[in-house]
C-alpha cells in the first residue's frame, strides 16, 4: 500500500514550516536515511531523511511552499514491488495553501497571525502535542515511522523493546518484521500510561491599538509596511509571554575587567598556529564574551540553586550550566546554547561559539542548538552601551546583560585610579531565585571576572 510522507516535527513545539526544496523527483528511489527535502522554519533550514524505503511516487506539496502543517501530506511513496501510478493515485491529497494577504494601498487590519512555535526568544508557547509515540514503562519516547507503528500496534508488540536501525535509533519497517520473526519483542504493556501534568495555560495577550488606529496616525504615503515574518512573530509572542508571566527583577554589578583584558591578550599572544588554506592562523583567538559565559557557567555550579526552571509543579534544577549566547541576524535574534559550559575551556568555548553564529546567520542551526538552555548572555558593549537590561528567556530563570568596559576612577588601596569597568546586569525569575539567591549569583560571577585566573584551573 501507498507509504505516506508528512510534515515532520523537527522540533516538540513546531506547528508549520516551509517546504523550501525537494531534493529527489518522481520516480526517483530511496531508502531509510536518504534526505529527500529541506524543510525550513522560523530559525533554520532542516534537512529531512527518509524513514520508508520506496519509489517516490508523488510530490504532494511543491517546493517553495510556505506554512505547511505538522502531519500535513507531502508525498507519497511506493512501496517495494507496488505499482508507482496506482501508489500515487491511492494516497491523500495536499493541504490547502495558505493564503499570502496582498499588500494593501491603505491600512487594513490583518488578521491576527499565529505565532510560530520554534522556541527562540522565550516560551513554552501553547501548541499542539507533537505526534503521539509509544513509550516506554519509564516514560522515553520511542521514536518509529508511522508504518512501524502500525505493524507493532497489529502484532502486539511494545516498541520500545524493539532496537531501531533507522536514522537516529528510529524504528522502522524491517525492524518490526525482524522482532516478529524472532520472537524478541515484547507484548505491549496493557495498562495506559501515566499522563503528565497539564500545564498552566499561558495568560492572554494584552491587546493594544488595532492596526487602523496606529496606522491612522501618519499620514497616508509616509510610510512602507514590512510584513511579519515567522521570525518576528516568535521574537514577539515570546517576549509577550514572558512580561507577562514572569514576576521579574533585576540586579546590577560593576566588575573590574583590567586582569580579565590583561590575561585575555596573553592568552591570545601565546595561542598555537594551525594551517588553513589561508596560511597560518590562531588556533583560537578569545574574547571578552567568551570569559562571560564561563564566568556565567562557573557561578551557577558554585549557587546551583540559581541553575533551575519553573514549572507548576516542581523547580527543575539543571545538572550542566548550558549558556545561551545571544547572536543578532538579519532582523532577528536566536540564542545558540553552549552546553556544558562550566566543564569547557575557554578556547573551546570561543570556537564553539563562532562556529554556532557563522550558522545561526545562516540558518543552519539544529533545533536542539538553540532550545532549552538554563541562562543567558546578552553583550552590547561592542555598541558602546553601558548597561541595559534583558528580558527572561523562558524557560531559563536567569540572563546577564553585559555593558561596555569604560574607564572610570576606582580605589585600589585607599587610592583612586584608573581601572576599566563593565556594568553585568541580571534578570531573575522570582518565583525560581529569590534577591538574596539572585545577589549570591551575581557575587560570584563578579569574583570569576575580577579574578580570572580562576577560570583556568
Amino acid at each position: 500500500m501507498p507509504i505516506n510522507i508528512t510534515m515532520p516535527a523537527l522540533s516538540p513545539t513546531m506547528e508549520e514550516g516551509n517546504l523550501s526544496k525537494w531534493l529527489v523527483k518522481e520516480g526517483d528511489k530511496v531508502k531509510s536515511g536518504d534526505v529527500i527535502a529541506e524543510i525550513e522554519t522560523d530559525k533554520a533550514t532542516m534537512e529531512v531523511e527518509a524513514v520508508d524505503e520506496g519509489t517516490v511516487a508523488r510530490l504532494v506539496v511543491p517546493a517553495g511552499t510556505e506554512a505547511v502543517k505538522v502531519n500535513a501530506l507531502i508525498a507519497i511513496l511506493a512501496a517495494d514491488g507496488e505499482d508507482v501510478a496506482a501508489a500515487a493515485a491511492g494516497g491523500g491529497s495536499a493541504p490547502a495553501p495558505k493564503a499570502e494577504a496582498a499588500p494593501a494601498p491603505k491600512a487594513e487590519a490583518a488578521p491576527a497571525a499565529k505565532p510560530a512555535a520554534d522556541q527562540l526568544i522565550v516560551g513554552n508557547p501553547v501548541a499542539p502535542p507533537p505526534p503521539a509515540a509509544p513509550a516506554s514503562s519509564g516514560g522515553a519516547r520511542t521514536f518509529s515511522s508511522p508504518l512501524a507503528r502500525r505493524l507493532a500496534k497489529e502484532a502486539g508488540l511494545d516498541l520500545s523493546a524493539v532496537t531501531g536501525s533507522g536514522p537516529h535509533g528510529r524504528v522502522v519497517k524491517a525492524d518490526i518484521e525482524k522482532a516478529v520473526a524472532s520472537g524478541t519483542g515484547k507484548p505491549a504493556p496493557s495498562a495506559a500510561p501515566q499522563v503528565a501534568p497539564a500545564a498552566a495555560p499561558a495568560p492572554a495577550m494584552a491587546k493594544g491599538p488595532s492596526d487602523d488606529a496606529v496606522l491612522k496616525l501618519f499620514a497616508e504615503g509616509s510610510y512602507e509596511l514590512l510584513p511579519h515574518d515567522g521570525m518576528r512573530r516568535t521574537i514577539a509572542a515570546r517576549l509577550t509571554e514572558s512580561t507577562q508571566t514572569v514576576p521579574a527583577y533585576t540586579i546590577s554589578m560593576d566588575c573590574e575587567i583590567d586582569a580579565l583584558l590583561k590575561l585575555r591578550a596573553e592568552i591570545n599572544a601565546s595561542a598555537p598556529v594551525k594551517k588553513t588554506e589561508k596560511g597560518e592562523v590562531p588556533a583560537f583567538k578569545l574574547s571578552v564574551n567568551d570569559f562571560i559565559i564561563k564566568a556565567m557557567a562557573l557561578a551557577l555550579r558554585e549557587v546551583p540553586m540559581a541553575n533551575a526552571s519553573w514549572t507548576s509543579t516542581a523547580r527543575v534544577l539543571h545538572k550542566h550550566s548550558d549558556v545561551g549566547v545571544a547572536v543578532s541576524i538579519p532582523d532577528g535574534l536566536i540564542t545558540p546554547i553552549v552546553r556544558k559550559a562550566e566543564t569547557k575551556t575557554l578556547s573551546v568555548i570561543s570556537n564553539e561559539v563562532k562556529d554556532m553564529a557563522k550558522r545561526a546567520r545562516d540558518k543552519k542551526l539544529k533545533p536542539e542548538e538553540y532550545q532549552g538552555g538554563t541562562t543567558s548572555v546578552s553583550n552590547l558593549g561592542m555598541y558602546g552601551v553601558s548597561s541595559f537590561t534583558s528580558i527572561v528567556n523562558l524557560p531559563q530563570a536567569s540572563i546577564v546583560s553585559i555593558g561596555a568596559g569604560v574607564e572610570k576612577p576606582v580605589v585600589r588601596n585607599g587610592k583612586i585610579e584608573v581601572g576599566t569597568v563593565m556594568t553585568a546586569t541580571f534578570a531573575f525569575d522570582h518565583r525560581v531565585i529569590d534577591g538574596a539567591l539572585g545577589a549570591e549569583l551575581a557575587s560570584a560571577f563578579k569574583r570569576y571576572i575580577e579574578n580570572p585566573m580562576a577560570m583556568l584551573v
